[in-house]
């Protein structure tokens, strides 16, 4: 039988890529990830963001429902401990307060679930930033392979323990009921703040409320420190019940529990912190 001779044979040489063709291939893989994977990591970090607003949002609604149960007033914040010693302040209460515990070493939810906000929403995810890569550590300083419980403080403003007045100022309580929030008001009064994870310990976020250096020469520093893993900002739930994300001038960097104001873009995310929390003191 004659083959016919529009057929021919298959040279088992070219049933392949070649190497040529596979590189070209594997070059236009390349371009499409470059391409695609800062997006994905953009749309990663928004989500997060959102997530963590999410958190806020239900813990202040946590904080209104309690108040709504206990005749208008906010929630106890009665857990903080001092930064030159380390120590619990005296007199701040480890039992009735919105959440116990300090975050770098609960190893387990049970601060959370004690905490008086929490049968208000039985979720633990709200507590915790999913931004926040953070791990539980021992008092030595050693990494422990567990994810941290809580990312967020709630701002001593809200039923805080106050600090001794000093000389010829009339103390002004923190605000203990929400119809009395004003100066500032409910819609510019933070309330429950993500926390930069190396400066997170109580559950009580603290700053020189305003006009403190000026009455009587207190030093600015940051008490407490705001994070700023969301593309160099911060997240934030406010009196009125509506959440914010802050962008901050410069990135927070931790460098001590109680740190100085560095430089004058440092002083102005400091300021818009400041600016919502209440002034302790007025003068006699």
């Amino acid at each position: 039988m004659r083959q016919n001779p529009t057929i021919k044979a298959r040279d088992p040489r070219r049933s392949g890529f070649t190497l040529i063709e596979l590189l070209v291939v594997i070059a236009v893989i390349a371009i499409l990830a470059g391409l695609l994977l800062p997006g994905l990591s953009r749309a990663k970090t928004q989500a997060q963001m959102i997530a963590c607003l999410n958190n806020l949002k239900q813990l202040q609604i946590c904080s209104h429902l309690y108040a709504a149960d206990h005749d208008d007033r906010v929630p106890p914040n009665n857990f903080a401990y001092e930064v030159p010693t380390g120590r619990p302040i005296p007199g701040f209460s480890t039992n009735y307060t919105w959440c116990p515990g300090l975050a770098p070493y609960d190893t387990t939810p049970v601060n959370i679930e004690q905490g008086l906000l929490f049968q208000y929403n039985r979720s633990l995810a709200i507590y915790r930033c999913p931004a926040d890569k953070s791990s539980v550590e021992t008092t030595n300083g050693v990494r422990l392979a567990i994810p941290r419980t809580r990312s967020y403080n709630l701002s001593n403003a809200i039923n805080g323990h106050p600090s001794p007045p000093p000389p010829r100022l009339v103390f002004q309580p923190c605000f203990q009921k929400e119809s009395e929030i004003n100066e500032p008001g409910p819609s510019r009064l933070f309330t429950f703040i993500d926390v930069q994870e190396r400066a997170i310990r109580d559950s009580s976020f603290g700053i020189v409320p305003p006009g403190w250096e000026q009455l009587f020469g207190a030093p600015l520093i940051w008490v407490d420190l705001p994070a700023d893993r969301h593309r160099q900002g911060c997240d934030l739930s406010f009196a009125d019940g509506h959440v914010e994300h802050w962008r901050w001038v410069v990135p927070r960097v931790f460098r001590k529990l109680g740190q100085d104001i560095d430089g004058a873009d440092d002083l102005k995310d400091y300021r818009r912190v400041q600016a919502g929390v209440r002034p302790e003191y007025r003068f006699d």
